[in-house]
């Protein structure tokens, strides 16, 4: 134990923050409160980012799912969660490898009063890394982590030898050398319990006969898929481990109910909510201040645009309202897929950086409460903070110059017209080999030439004041046109832009195929930043939904696996230098625009007390150390 404290402290020194959270308080049990959430739910309610990761299905699993055996505290540090886990240890072995062991609290239950066991740990460990829930699209990588991940994978082996039942209440997690050491090393302790009746059946189980854990039970596609799609969208009734229970979802309304789970046992420090309902409802941009104003809703978290900080600041002048106010720890963005027409092209993708003038972009959306980032980070990130001169001096700002996006297609190929001759004006075209072409719907055929023309596809999600400002300030640019581009807005919901982008054939086969070459969303980072499988080479994992840029390139793959594995976790210094050295090689590569990184404030009525949130401390975790007057 004295290593386990040894580690935390290291880790709570490493994010340079010792988080203290808030005393253990009892307050009066009552209220609601009516969440305005800028992103609409999409009802996907699976343990964890298994298919896709909305930001507010994701914040409202967290309400849902608290009782992992390691947890973040409000400071960003990992620490073990004393409401669930009994005892950490762990041993290094001779042949490299490590073994944790986590004996969990016997007194722990889920929502539906079911006793908690080591079983239902292990369940979301061996269900989501099962071959048959890979064939239905789980992205869960936990099969590479431990030990005989891989065969339990193929299906050449039917137990995880890895993972083992000790007994009813402790379970042990044997980490390949390959991944050790590792900087998040604590991480890899956690599991978080799987209702095994809600998700399989009651004749199903977790056994552990000797030589790994393994579900018993049928496991066959045929037998499981229609009961995963259920188990993954089941809203009523949904068995849960957190400190709030999904009461009712109702999908035309994108709003979700959630009231206090009365079984939840409390946060890592005993911490249980006060704020007895929580309605999510989707935010409009154009209303979402009036709502607020007469009580439609009562909350709005994390506000981006200049435009929206400035009004809820005058909201709150006017009395019966608060803000928080933190820096974020993450960043807006266009997102590139790579794979696939123009935007496949290096040259290309740096024109287009060229042609938007990010610094006045950000400095207009966010009316100065933020600016411009020139990688994949955010404000809050230590790294960052620590990192910023170096990466002043190495990093391309990619400065507003269409003579720089002129030379760059010339360079490129970008030469001709539609009838094949040198381009004078309009639509640029180049020619194309087979494998360029591809299947990209745009491409022409001149005499025995493929030619592709600089047609962008861009997929915006509705009621979104970034696509307008994008809008003006790129697709219908002047001089966007004159660089010979085309840059085409196909407005849709959310939760369809994300389909699209992770090319989720599991709801539906049309978005298995590349369809849109660049989006528009943003990207939030939690304190374990570890980009490994972001970049993966491997088709496996490129098919469960890893690396949806489908950017393939050696160095920026080993630089991502580099950053955190081989790096000991009282190692910070190593960290960043590998760090620096990956944001660089992304920034040259330019798989995503960065558009600005932001203040966030989240407003709300002055009824709500307590209530304390910041880039590593969510909505999820902050309303339960909050009360309602």
């Amino acid at each position: 134990m004295k290593k386990l404290v040894a580690l935390l402290l290291t880790a709570m020194m490493l994010l340079g923050v010792v988080g203290m959270s808030a005393e253990t308080a009892v307050h009066p049990v009552g209220g609601e409160i009516i969440y305005g959430s800028s992103t609409e739910i999409s009802g996907d309610w699976s343990h964890g980012a298994i298919w896709t990761n909305n930001a507010t299905d994701n914040m409202i699993r967290g309400l849902m799912n608290d009782y992992d055996t390691i947890v973040f505290n409000d400071g960003g540090a990992l620490v073990v969660n004393d409401s669930t886990a009994e005892s950490v240890t762990w041993e290094d072995n001779e042949d490299g490898t490590k073994t944790f062991t986590v004996k969990i609290a016997e007194d722990l239950v889920f929502n539906d009063g079911t006793p908690i066991t080591a079983q239902h740990y292990l369940a979301s460990l061996l269900l989501f890394n099962h071959p048959t829930l890979i064939t239905l699209g789980s992205k869960s990588t936990g099969y590479l982590t431990y030990v005989g991940g891989d065969a339990y994978k193929t299906g050449e082996a039917t137990a995880f030898s890895g993972a083992r039942l000790i007994d009813e209440y402790t379970y042990s997690l044997t980490v390949v050398e390959e991944k050790l050491p590792y900087f998040y090393d604590l991480s890899y302790a956690s599991l978080s319990p799987l209702s095994i009746n809600m998700w399989l059946g009651s004749t199903y189980s977790v056994a552990d006969d000797g030589e790994g854990a393994y579900i018993v039970g049928d496991m066959a596609v045929g037998t499981l898929a229609f009961k995963i799609a259920e188990a993954r969208f089941l809203s009523e009734g949904r068995v849960t481990a957190g400190p709030y229970n999904l009461v009712s979802y109702d999908k035309g309304a994108k709003q979700a109910v959630l009231e206090i789970n009365p079984l939840y046992k409390g946060k890592f420090d005993g911490q249980k909510p006060s704020v007895q309902k929580i309605i999510v409802v989707k935010a409009e941009d154009a209303t979402q201040f009036d709502a607020l104003k007469t009580g439609e809703i009562n909350l709005i978290s994390a506000l981006t645009g200049g435009d929206d900080v400035n009004a809820a600041l005058d909201i709150v002048a006017g009395g019966g309202f608060d803000t928080v106010t933190f820096e974020r720890a993450g960043y807006g963005k266009l997102m590139f897929q790579c794979d696939f027409g123009p935007t496949q092209f290096l040259n290309v993708r740096h024109a287009i950086a060229h042609l938007l003038d990010r610094p006045e972009f950000a400095n207009t959306f966010t009316g100065g409460y933020g600016g411009v980032v020139h990688g994949p980070y955010g404000l809050a990130m230590w790294m960052y903070q620590d990192g910023e001169e170096e990466l002043s001096e190495r990093l391309n700002t990619y400065p507003y110059s269409l003579e720089d996006a002129v030379k760059l297609l010339e360079e490129d190929g970008w030469v001709l017209g539609e009838d094949g001759q040198p381009w004078v004006s309009g639509l640029r075209y180049k020619e194309v080999t087979e494998e360029e072409a591809g299947e990209y719907k745009h491409n022409i055929t001149v005499g025995d030439k493929v030619l592709m023309p600089l047609i962008i596809e861009w997929s915006s999600s509705e009621g979104n004041t970034v696509s307008e400002l994008l809008v003006t300030m790129l697709a219908e640019n002047p001089d966007v046109a004159s660089a010979g581009f085309e840059i085409r807005q196909n407005i849709m919901t959310f939760a369809e832009l994300l389909n699209y982008m992770y090319r989720d054939k599991s709801v539906g086969e049309q978005y298995g195929v590349p369809t849109y070459g660049m989006y528009n969303l943003a990207s939030n980072f939690n304190p374990i930043y570890d980009q490994s499988y972001s970049w993966t080479l491997d088709p496996e994992l490129v098919e469960q939904g890893y690396n949806v840029n489908f950017l393939f390139d050696e160095q920026l793959d080993k630089l991502s696996m580099d950053m955190v594995y081989g790096v000991n976790a009282d190692d910070p210094d190593t960290y960043l230098k590998i760090w620096i050295d990956y944001i660089v090689r992304w920034n040259e590569l330019l798989p995503e625009v960065p558009l600005y990184s932001n203040i966030y404030y989240t407003i709300f009525f002055d009824k709500l007390h307590g209530y304390a949130q910041n880039p590593y401390w969510g909505f999820e975790n902050a309303i339960v150390y909050s009360w309602i007057e």
